[in-house]
């Protein structure tokens, strides 16, 4: 009994799915790891000289400043630590409010349900703590829901576009293969170059920094390495935070359409060759299929 149950379950494991799973497995290990090389080379030696600089300073720092010993050093990364943290400049002439204002708490709020969390910000409180546990148990779900018909939401409206333009010309694939392009480009200068050259103004940053903030903001990644709306000892206006959240909301959801979109576009391109092979890929059939379809009184006739 126990080897017939064993052969119903083998007879109904589906072989080749569980090959494609192992090969997709490997792929994306493989690509992994790959990546973990390349970071490796290109970053390892970089902070291998950046360590050696920074002991170099220390000692020179202890020569500048002999009562300075390494209890102190230790206090004052600690006390600087923790003024970045909270959002406290060290500037002597420059006062800042700290970080838990408004509208950086709403931009808090936000990173916390796009699961982005760039990790300059975290609250100390244990209710805090305790509330941020709770916010994002069900801020997470309730903002993937949001993204999700937003993007469909978006991707319709532009289907729609592209059906009404398409039904006025004679050139309808071409017209929507344009159509799409253009709101592709459109959205990416939207979401990216106008945000970028915001940064440039506000944050001071180059425009590869701020591209790279971009994406690594849309992409949840989060790295916290670049963070705007953050550097205490600047001044930034009251909507700065206000548009931050808007551009991370919508810039999500532009994602979420870009996945929608891109999932069509598979799906579509799937059913065309499928169309091509029965049409015009369709295979000859044998002499047997032949004569399953032919009428009974030709049956006979084929088989003598």
């Amino acid at each position: 009994m126990v080897s017939i149950h064993f052969g119903k379950f083998f007879s109904r494991l589906n072989i080749t799915r569980l090959l494609s799973l192992l090969l997709l497995g490997a792929v994306y290990l493989s690509y992994v790891l790959i990546g973990g090389v390349v970071f490796w080379k290109l970053e390892g030696d970089q902070v291998e000289n950046q360590i050696a600089v920074l002991k170099e300073k220390r000692s020179t720092l202890f020569q500048v400043y002999p009562c300075l010993n390494q209890e102190g050093l230790e206090d004052l990364a600690e006390m600087i630590q923790s003024a970045t943290k909270n959002g406290f400049s060290m500037k002597v002439n420059h006062t800042s409010g700290g970080f838990w204002k408004f509208t950086s708490s709403a931009v808090f709020a936000a990173t916390v349900v796009t699961t982005i969390g760039y990790g300059n910000m975290s609250p100390s409180t244990m209710p805090g703590q305790i509330f941020c546990v709770v916010f994002a148990v069900f801020g997470i779900p309730l903002n993937l829901v949001v993204l999700n018909r937003v993007g469909k939401y978006m991707l319709a409206i532009e289907r729609k576009f592209c059906n009404f333009v398409a039904k006025k010309t004679n050139y309808q694939k071409c017209v929507r293969v344009s159509i799409h392009f253009v709101s592709f480009l459109i959205s990416s200068v939207l979401y990216f170059v106008v945000p970028m050259l915001l940064f440039k103004k506000y944050e001071g940053w180059t425009y590869p920094q701020a591209i790279y903030y971009c994406f690594i903001t849309l992409s949840t990644v989060g790295f916290g390495d670049y963070v705007a709306d953050y550097n205490p000892d600047k001044e930034y206006p009251d909507w700065y935070g206000c548009i931050m959240g808007v551009w991370i909301f919508f810039g999500l959801a532009w994602l979420a359409l870009v996945i929608n979109h891109s999932i069509d576009l598979l799906e579509g391109f799937n059913t065309y060759l499928k169309s091509g092979k029965i049409s015009g890929d369709k295979k000859q059939p044998s002499e047997e299929e032949e004569v399953k379809e032919l009428p009974e009184t030709q049956k006979k006739e084929a088989e003598h």
